[in-house]
């Protein structure tokens, strides 16, 4: 899948067929909350959050990002054709002394199903592999979130193990998936 990436500290522009990926912006505020705060978005995610909660999650997103940063780099995910938005995606990296990052993404739930999950993580991957030169890319599933799981294996990931009792939410423990893809297997699957 062909990405031009736009590779600076900030602003990010990956483009994939179908996708526009940006860095996440201001105006992009009304997107964020509306994932933040959909049940289904969350359901594997986090509990529900109050309002100045989100905002400090979104105002670190809004942060100028490099490889080296401590914060997220989030990518507002929107449509070629309609310039929709229609999720979220990125990752955190932990360059030092690691060379990794965990990635992350939510669609809204109307846009399930379409494969934008995937062609959105490809593209990130690409950029994080290429462009940022990571070793090794990473995710944490909760159990029971066999889309997610499904997704990140359809990109080449690999089951590493699970973690259990790993998180809460709605004061339950839950188990977590932990899954890897290392950059000489992104370059095979590709």
């Amino acid at each position: 899948m062909p990405v031009i990436p736009m590779f600076s500290c900030s602003p990010i522009s990956l483009r994939t067929p179908r996708l526009m990926l940006d860095s996440l912006v201001e105006q992009d505020w009304p997107l964020f909350l509306q994932l933040h705060q959909d049940p289904d978005v969350q359901r594997y995610i986090a509990d529900p959050q109050g309002m100045a909660e989100i905002r400090a999650r979104f105002e670190s997103r809004l942060m100028p990002w490099e490889k080296t940063s401590n914060h997220w780099l989030c990518l507002v995910i929107r449509e070629r054709e309609s310039g929709q938005a229609i999720g979220l995606t990125g990752f955190l990296a932990e360059w030092l002394p690691l060379q990794q990052a965990e990635v992350g993404y939510a669609i809204l739930p109307s846009y399930h199903g379409k494969g934008f999950a995937k062609e959105s993580l490809m593209a990130v991957l690409e950029f994080g592999f290429q462009q940022c030169q990571f070793h090794k890319m990473k995710a944490t599933v909760t159990v029971g979130n066999t889309a997610s799981r499904r997704t990140l294996e359809s990109c080449g990931f690999q089951l590493e193990g699970t973690l259990r009792d790993n998180f809460q939410l709605d004061g339950q423990w839950c188990d977590d998936w932990v899954l890897g893809l290392l950059d000489s297997e992104f370059e095979l699957s590709r």
